[in-house]
């Protein structure tokens, strides 16, 4: 258990780093204050991995395996609306989806272990990653080595949650996160007078057939059994009320848990593009990104997950249904592909004091009384598996 002095601390840290966001790969003073911090504990610390990323490591006692604990650090393109005395003080730019939180929780974690140190039966790497919002720093952290020199073991890492209540605490094996990709389309008409259609092709009618005949790819072409999203979020095109519009151009996601769907599902879209434009006399080009794979928990790390954080708030508090899955996506993947490992969501919402605000919401702001289970399942987490994994 924290102290109240720790808990205060906790508090205090998680503050300090809400009012000073930074965004992707721009977090220098963030990555200045952790690694200062770090070394205070007496850490051997790398800065500039992945960019802007800063890694703590601790030898145990004795020779053992590696386990990294990561923790998000960047900021979203929000103007904060909350009237607290720890708001931004950068405008435009806000903590909105608990990063401040993860930071504050992975330097307390960071700092208990080291007070643990007899009792560590080999390596903890403490991993502050950059850009998770860009869903590009995990994949530069580890094209800079951050998984070697020691080779790590096993990763884990946590998501403070507002769609869980505080005090319970989100744990599946498997898929917990959907992919995410991009695409852009656009398509190519010929333009013209409105009072003549007939001697057009009329890009925003052939976009607009695209955008209704791409519901079928999850409704009529994927299994009913394996989840995915096909949305559709911007399109533009036209220049007057009165002008046919020669080109039109629309942008969009696609979200899945499932490998195979994850591999098809871009041939589908694609083919229900061509077919449309085809039809209507249109041409297309078609621009399609993988941004990151399915967050997959390994079933052995998970169950170990769930252990720690039963002895933290209870068997009756863990959740395993749907509220501890989401369509939405995290970089921590990058990590999960290469390593056993477990990522899960710790309840920060409290309806009764008015934290209930969505992620990524101007008025985000979670109870603070999460900090703290986060911090014992992390610890507790990080133990057993060292002592497990050196028996």
């Amino acid at each position: 258990m924290l102290t109240e002095a720790e808990t205060q601390e906790l508090i205090r840290l998680r503050r300090y780093f809400h009012r000073r966001p930074e965004l992707g790969f721009q977090e220098r003073a963030t990555a200045e204050a952790i690694a200062a911090r770090l070394r205070e504990y007496g850490y051997t610390v790398r800065t500039g991995v992945g960019g802007t990323g800063v890694v703590g490591e601790l030898n145990g006692h004795e020779d053992g395996p590696t386990v990294l604990l990561r923790a998000d650090i960047d900021a979203l393109p929000i103007q904060e609306e909350n009237d607290v005395a720890y708001r931004s003080m950068h405008p435009g730019i806000m903590h909105a989806c608990g990063h401040d939180g993860h930071m504050a929780i992975a330097l307390t974690v960071a700092r208990r272990l080291m007070r643990l140190r007899s009792r560590l039966p080999g390596r903890v790497k403490v991993v502050f990653q950059p850009a998770e919002e860009l869903l590009s720093g995990a994949r530069k952290m580890v094209e800079d080595g951050v998984l070697e020199h020691p080779h790590v073991d096993a990763a884990f890492g946590l998501h403070l949650w507002n769609n869980l209540d505080v005090g319970m605490v989100g744990v599946v094996a498997g898929p917990m996160m959907a992919s995410v990709d991009r695409f852009e389309i656009v398509i190519e008409g010929r333009g013209g007078h409105g009072a003549m259609p007939h001697q057009t092709v009329d890009a925003i009618v052939v976009a607009s057939h695209v955008v209704a005949a791409l519901q079928t790819v999850v409704s009529r072409n994927t299994d009913p059994l394996d989840a995915a999203v096909v949305t559709i979020g911007t399109i533009r095109g036209g220049q007057a009320f009165n002008i046919i519009a020669e080109r039109s151009t629309l942008t969009g996601t696609v979200r899945t848990f499932d490998p195979t769907t994850y591999e098809t599902i871009p041939n589908m879209i694609e083919r229900v593009v061509a077919g449309v434009c085809h039809s209507l006399g249109a041409r297309y080009t078609m621009r399609y990104d993988r941004l990151c794979q399915p967050t997959v928990n390994d079933p052995e790390m998970a169950e170990l997950a769930r252990q720690a954080a039963s002895e933290v708030v209870g068997p009756e508090n863990i959740v395993q249904t749907k509220e501890a899955r989401t369509m939405g996506g995290e970089d921590m993947s990058v990590f999960l592909q290469r390593v056993p490992g477990c990522y899960f969501f710790v309840g920060s919402r409290n309806r009764a004091k008015g934290l209930d605000r969505p992620h990524h919401s101007s008025r985000f702001d979670f109870d603070e009384a999460a900090l703290s289970i986060g911090v014992e399942i992390l610890e507790r987490l990080t133990m057993n598996y060292l002592a497990r994994a050196a028996s």
